[in-house]
């Protein structure tokens, strides 16, 4: 009986694992694609490891009540011609979104806006490929969740892996 409890944890474990690199694939095989301006890096952030921590200026924008902040929300965007998403409002309840909107998920933590997308890992002195970075490359589901593919340049070209260390 034992056997069957460790084993049946170990399969919804695994199966709920599956299931999210499932939505995960399907988000980034269907969802709409959508750049943000990146903030101002920090470099000594940038330093710190094999990865960068990204600050969306789009999140500096969006600044809810800050006398009742929610703890979580969305986000109205436009995206622009060039596809970089645009701040339109807060979410307000029963306001149906626009036509060339779309919702983009957000948490407040401590007193930032986070998307959920702020840590760009990269291999181990590549750092200063990926500090040009100007936009962060996100895809975007109908629901607002999002995941992050890749980082851009000035010129919204992508930012792959350097061709050689030299």
């Amino acid at each position: 009986m034992r056997t069957r409890v460790i084993y049946g944890g170990l399969a919804l474990v695994v199966g709920a694992l599956v299931l999210l690199v499932i939505q995960k694939e399907r988000l980034l095989e269907h969802g709409t694609p959508l750049l943000l301006e990146l903030a101002p890096v920090d470099p000594r952030s940038l330093m710190q490891g094999d990865y960068m921590v990204l600050d969306y200026a789009i999140s500096r924008e969006a600044r809810p009540d800050w006398n009742h902040p929610p703890e979580d929300g969305r986000l109205v965007l436009r995206r622009d011609e060039a596809g970089v998403g645009r701040f339109v409002r807060v979410e307000t309840p029963g306001l149906a979104l626009g036509p060339g909107e779309l919702w983009l998920n957000f948490k407040v933590r401590g007193s930032r806006v986070r998307l959920g997308a702020e840590s760009f890992f990269f291999q181990e002195g590549h750092a200063n490929h990926y500090a040009q970075a100007k936009y962060g490359e996100l895809r975007v589901a109908a629901d607002g969740t999002s995941v992050l593919v890749g980082l851009r340049d000035a010129e919204r070209q992508p930012l792959g892996p350097p061709a050689s260390l030299d």
